[in-house]
């Protein structure tokens, strides 16, 4: 049997599996999949940032180590942002989105970068300030 039905009102008629990659669920199946999606990772990006103003706060973690702990939670935010919020997978249909991520971590590098040696030659290459009369 054929998998696509006949084409009688006019091809407005198509099967569930005849979508397109990333075209999204509409039964209600995939829509509560999608919020609960959504609400897993609203709960650990709260959960994450409650507990990085937890560690901040008191002196529960040795303080010399509280930079490294909260370098480590927030890469584990971006990594739920990127999951749960962004879509970022594995999968083929998520390529572009992860060279459109690349791209834009390119530039802000970039332009951080620039900005540093920039700043840092103009401090090397400025004259003291101290030395010089006032007029």
């Amino acid at each position: 049997m054929s998998e696509v039905a006949p084409a009688r009102d006019g091809g407005a008629r198509r099967r569930a599996f005849d979508r397109a990659p990333g075209d999204p669920r509409l039964d209600a199946a995939g829509i509560m999949r999608g919020v609960g999606s959504y609400l897993i990772g609203l709960v650990l990006a709260m959960g994450l940032t409650a507990a990085s103003f937890y560690f901040a706060g008191s002196g529960l973690i040795w303080g010399p180590a509280l930079p490294v702990a909260l370098v480590v939670l927030a890469i584990a935010q971006m990594g739920v942002h990127l999951a749960f919020f962004l879509h970022i997978t594995t999968g083929p249909d998520s390529t572009n989105n992860v060279l459109a991520l690349a791209f834009g971590v390119l530039i802000v590098f970039l332009v951080i970068a620039g900005s540093l040696w920039i700043m840092a030659n103009m401090n090397h290459n400025m004259p003291p300030m101290g030395g010089m009369p006032m007029h």
